[in-house]
């Protein structure tokens, strides 16, 4: 019987997120006018390839327990990997639009496959008093693919469009088969029938805010590089400077994130992080100032991926022991932060078009998402001190 440490476990997780949503998703982005430069797709077709994956996600989220429950979350895990090598390989010919969609789409479920399934095996697996650490390491995947994209597209791109989507590929493949053997036996019981009653208003509320926080990350995931190259004519160079910026703090935000939320717990953590990107995203609002810019971009990348192990540490401190639960509850709270991130990508994009490019609209609506998201925390609290277990 195989039975890797926690730690080795951490890291198959690490890699799975790297793979399934640091280049599924993320090398994507800088891929988009490269595709349209070299005349495989127009502008709105390669946008609409871009939201294909955004919509796999949300069925991948959906669907993630029960393709665990029937393959088992080892082999799903894997299995998933695998679709993500094999969209980037069969992408490297200019083929119709149907084909590149169909594959995009399914690299996105197999991302929120990952999403959900990956932390939900491996943090029975660690010591309760760091699973908040390995948390933040296993979704730092997430920032080390955004940062591996930006640094590595550039070079990639020189040698034409073919060999970028094998080259990428090929790493997506090396990830998979460095996280194969590390993947733990599922500890997870079937879904309880234990129902969470006293929870169920609070789950709820979680998943309002999580959908909340996902629609206020949007402007500085989508727009921010736009802005700063063409916006304030700073060029692409500029701009890709500040995607960076983005990766380095989405690859430190989640394991800080996660420590805090160990130490602090994680309802005030999360409490924390709603105020201070609320505040960080008005700001970006109100300044032209492209060092500012770049120094919200290195902060909101931060939270990108650092609010997951906040919210997952809160759902885990809301069903206490009963991982099954913990599970089914994941699954639904990432469905919906699936949906407030396309109806923020899609709303957003339709402001900017009706506004004729008013960038700083975009970042007011989503700093007000976010003061939506802090109110319905603070409402939705305990209202007595429950006994201490």
């Amino acid at each position: 019987m195989h039975h890797p440490g926690p730690w080795r476990a951490t890291f198959s997780a690490l890699c799975a997120n790297l793979v399934g949503i640091g280049l599924a998703r993320f090398a994507y982005s800088p891929l988009i006018p490269a595709l349209v430069v070299e005349g495989w797709f127009t502008a709105s077709s390669a946008a609409y390839l871009g939201a294909a994956n955004l919509a796999g996600y949300l069925a991948g989220a959906l669907s993630a327990r029960a393709l665990g429950r029937r393959l088992g979350p080892a082999l799903t895990l894997r299995a998933m990997m695998a679709v993500v090598t094999l969209s980037f390989l069969a992408c490297a010919q200019p083929l119709p639009f149907l084909w590149f969609f169909v594959w995009r789409f399914a690299s996105g479920l197999a991302g929120g496959v990952i999403m959900v399934l990956a932390a939900t095996l491996v943090l029975p697996h660690v010591p309760e008093s760091r699973r908040g650490l390995a948390g933040g390491l296993i979704f730092m995947g997430v920032g080390l693919g955004a940062v591996a994209s930006a640094t590595l597209l550039p070079m990639l791109l020189a040698q034409g469009m073919a060999f970028t989507w094998v080259m990428i590929g090929l790493l997506c493949l090396a990830f998979t088969l460095a996280a194969w053997r590390g993947w733990p036996e599922d500890t997870v019981l079937p879904d309880s029938s234990r129902t969470a009653q006293p929870h169920d208003l609070r789950l709820r509320a979680l998943m309002g805010i999580y959908a909340l926080n996902a629609f206020g990350l949007v402007p500085h995931m989508v727009f921010l590089v736009d802005m700063v190259a063409r916006g304030l004519n700073q060029g692409i160079g500029r701009g890709a400077a500040i995607w960076v910026l983005f990766g380095l703090g989405a690859s430190v935000g989640p394991v800080v994130l996660g420590r805090l939320g160990d130490r602090f717990g994680f309802g005030v953590t999360l409490r924390a992080a709603l105020a201070t990107q609320a505040v960080v995203v008005a700001w970006a609002a109100t300044t032209t100032d492209v060092a500012w810019l770049g120094l919200s971009g290195f902060i909101m990348g931060g939270f990108t991926p650092g609010v997951v192990p906040v919210v997952l540490g809160r759902v885990r401190e809301l069903l206490p022991g009963d991982f099954g639960a913990q599970r089914a509850a994941w699954s639904r709270t990432t469905a919906a932060f699936a949906l407030g991130q396309a109806a923020a990508a899609y709303g957003l994009a339709w402001v900017f078009g009706a506004s004729g490019g008013a960038y700083f609209l975009l970042f007011a609506v989503g700093a007000g998402a976010l003061v939506l998201a802090l109110v319905l925390e603070l409402t939705v609290r305990p209202r007595r001190v429950s006994v201490p277990a």
